[in-house]
């Protein structure tokens, strides 16, 4: 099973979504909540390549990218890929 560690805030509408998909495909992840919490902001960002937007996403320490890119890969038939490789 992969390693997927998602980057969030609370009130983030698109890291409600991230999380919707990976729950809809049963996939377990990693919550790392960066309200209010900027040392694991900085360290998101770092992992990120400088991104600071929510939800940065990781499959296996890859960095996916955000919400949009998640789907992007689901559509194109490339997430479950990742998720079972």
């Amino acid at each position: 099973m992969a390693k997927v560690e998602i980057y969030s805030t609370v009130i983030c509408p698109y890291c409600k979504r991230a999380k919707a998909l990976f729950d809809s495909k049963n996939i377990e992840y990693i919550t790392h909540n960066v309200t209010g919490n900027e040392p694991e902001r900085i360290k998101m960002s770092e992992r990120a390549g400088g991104a600071r937007t929510v939800p940065q996403i990781f499959i296996n320490d890859k960095h996916i990218g955000g919400c949009d890119d998640l789907y992007a890969l689901n559509d194109k038939g490339e997430l479950d890929g990742l998720l079972n490789g």
